[in-house]
């Protein structure tokens, strides 16, 4: 499926011109420019930089082929980049995280085209940060008001915006798109004192949360099994290696095609070493599992992202994805971590639940009403979880 954008239009707002643009190859679009815009913003993160969005691309990870066609938006002013979105026509809903098959489903059985609907997002990754890049209000709701004028021009059934920062969110709810929520386990470090050790952030655990941390901890060290934490350019090329080929035996495992090759992890090797923290795990000098955690260094931020082992070890999984990165985050003074996508078992290591938020226009005013009635239920529903996930907290109380 296609849908064939104007390639630039002119709006007057009072006394500014704006020429509005929609390019198919993002590597024609400046670099500098699109890094200093992400940088302004509020929740800027290494995802939505110039480098990991083209690795996509070049890698064949995220293209037309594999139904994300690159629609990046772009809002000029006297020759500058003062706005932009990194936009998709999706083909499908595979590879993001926010779950809208029931709405294809819908549209189909009504003899309706759900795909290709428009889409912003970071493919692969369900990371919150800033989807708007704009300098102020006035850019994020153009960009807002210029997704929609895309929609109807092509005919498209709708457009979406994933994992969404605050600030984003307030402009997509003063356009009237329709929010949806979820959750999240990040943890955080202390503000005031940050923690000193790990040994230090886990006295700060309920007791059996301890307890259970150190018994897993201790089996897998049982188990002969260490881990060596290798941070940008010391990953050589053997280790990449290694740890794509154990990525892709969690998909295997999962009987599912891993959506990212090769060819992408070089690619952001060489061009974003700084921000890859690698965990190798060994035994008797054998490398036997690898997780991959991305950083950010300059807002001390660490994302999990990526694992999978050759052979099995009770709660190696959760050492290399969890402890020894939160360790290692500590160690470092990094303010937060992320867990990434779902999973409540996080919350037993010390990961805290929050809410995940995206927006949603609907061209259809029928399904839109249908849909906004299903969100407020849903969120009902969200909230109810997280109220219950907060009772539950592993911190220790008093």
């Amino acid at each position: 499926a296609s849908a064939t954008f104007i390639a630039a239009e002119r709006i007057e707002l009072g006394s500014k011109d704006y020429v509005i643009r929609v390019v198919d190859d993002p590597q024609t679009v400046d670099a500098s420019a699109w890094n200093a815009l992400l940088e302004a913003q509020p929740a800027a993160t290494p995802f939505m930089r110039h480098e990991y969005l083209i690795a996509l691309l070049r890698s064949d990870s995220a293209i037309a082929d594999t139904g994300w066609m690159p629609q990046w938006l772009l809002v000029e002013r006297a020759g500058a980049l003062v706005a932009a979105a990194a936009l998709y026509l999706k083909a499908h809903s595979y590879g993001e995280y926010v779950f809208d098959w029931a709405w294809a489903d819908a549209y189909r059985r009504h003899g309706l085209d759900y795909y290709p609907k428009l889409l912003g997002a970071v493919p692969f990754t369900p990371v919150p940060g800033s989807r708007l890049l704009a300098r102020d209000d006035e850019g994020r709701d153009l960009l807002l008001a210029a997704m929609r004028g895309l929609v109807e021009q092509a005919r498209l059934s709708s457009a979406h915006l994933l994992f969404l920062d605050e600030t984003d969110r307030a402009a997509c709810e003063r356009a009237g798109w329709m929010l949806r929520h979820g959750v999240q386990f990040h943890w955080t470090n202390r503000e005031r004192e940050p923690y000193a050790s790990f040994a230090d952030f886990a006295t700060g655990l309920q007791r059996d949360k301890r307890k259970k941390i150190a018994q897993e901890r201790r089996r897998v060290a049982d188990a002969g099994v260490t881990l060596r934490a290798l941070h940008g350019e010391a990953i050589d090329e053997p280790q990449w290696d290694f740890f794509f080929h154990c990525y892709t035996l969690t998909y295997r495992a999962h009987q599912s095609t891993p959506y990212l090759t090769r060819e992408f992890f070089r690619e952001v090797a060489r061009t974003m070493a700084d921000h890859w923290l690698m965990f190798v795990a060994q035994r008797e000098g054998r490398p036997i599992a690898a997780s991959l955690i991305a950083l950010d260094p300059a807002r001390r931020v660490a994302y999990g992202r990526y694992w999978g082992a050759t052979e099995h070890v009770p709660c190696l999984h959760f050492e290399a994805c969890y402890y020894a990165p939160l360790a290692w985050c500590i160690d470092n003074r990094y303010l937060r971590f992320e867990g990434g996508a779902q999973g409540e078992h996080k919350m037993a290591r010390g990961l805290l639940p929050v809410r995940t938020s995206s927006a949603h226009w609907i061209a259809d005013a029928r399904f839109a009403s249908a849909v906004d009635d299903f969100l407020a239920r849903e969120g009902a529903g969200v909230d109810a979880y997280l109220d219950e996930l907060n009772e539950r907290s592993p911190l220790r109380r008093g």
